[in-house]
């Protein structure tokens, strides 16, 4: 069992209404003194019951009281018309005079800033009775899409320089070996290999066992794919990875990295649509 000496004093203002309190406790009672009980309300009962559930594992217990006694948290087990009325197992309400009055501060403060962080909304729109979602796809038989790395400005780029962008075809090789695809000082002669796989997706790969290629902050161990957006850092070197949409096969309907608070069409097998006429 939790001991506790407790022995604090507070003030709490939330858009210009203020409260001010007293906890005091020895043992494993502690009691909540406040003078205006109006900010304990609008924030739900979920985080009440949270806090119940931990006092009681801990077996201590809170009373909230102002001029009289509101409720006690921690309470080992209630009665069943106390659960009914809290919704939890260790809350229990001192009075009925008590739950009007927790019912009647929690209307009127609906509106007012809680003192814990409100719930998750609920959706604005409903989720049911949706049409099927018909399936689209971004394919691109000729593997198009202008796939390309294009470097993030840096310390190597002055002021007013265009960004340079570098074209990737089937391989590409990254390094400062002059014979490299892509030139890049203070990096090992062949340091990474971006491909085309043969489902028509990039993915970069480290090769002499380098271990400084990272996708998005991730270190790269064997290979890792590219969307639209992607950070691939390699050495000091940061690129961006881009495709056009319609190519790249992540979502929405293309590969850009994220997302879109709306649900996104499916896309069929790969198999499926090779067989589809053209």
């Amino acid at each position: 069992m939790l001991q506790v000496e407790a022995q604090l004093d507070f003030s709490v203002t939330v858009d210009g209404a203020e409260m001010s309190g007293r906890l005091r406790g020895s043992g494993s009672d502690l009691q909540l003194t406040v003078s205006d009980p109006t900010l304990l309300g609008g924030s739900g009962t979920g985080p009440a019951r949270a806090l119940a559930d931990q006092l009681a594992v801990r077996g201590m217990r809170l009373r909230i009281r102002t001029d009289r006694p509101l409720v006690t948290l921690g309470v080992p087990r209630t009665s069943f018309l106390q659960r009914r009325i809290t919704g939890s197992p260790h809350i229990e309400v001192a009075s009925l005079s008590a739950a009007f009055r927790l019912l009647r501060l929690r209307r009127a403060s609906a509106e007012a800033t809680p003192l814990v962080p409100p719930p998750s909304p609920l959706p604005l729109l409903p989720t049911f009775l949706r049409r099927r979602r018909r399936p689209t796809t971004t394919h691109d038989p000729d593997h198009g899409g202008y796939p390309r790395l294009v470097m993030a400005p840096g310390p190597y780029l002055l002021p007013g320089q265009e960004q340079p962008v570098f074209h990737l075809g089937a391989r590409t090789t990254l390094g400062s070996d002059p014979g490299a695809d892509v030139v890049l000082a203070d990096l090992a002669p062949l340091h990474a290999e971006v491909r085309r796989t043969d489902d028509d997706e990039f993915v970069v790969v480290p090769l002499g066992g380098a271990d400084s290629v990272r996708v998005n902050g991730a270190v790269v161990a064997v290979e890792e794919r590219l969307r639209t957006g992607s950070r691939l850092q390699v050495g000091p070197w940061m690129l961006s990875y881009v495709r056009e949409e319609y190519a790249d096969h992540g979502r929405p309907y293309g590969g850009r990295i994220g997302g879109e608070l709306g649900r996104q069409r499916p896309q069929p097998p790969r198999e499926a649509m090779e067989r589809s006429p053209r």
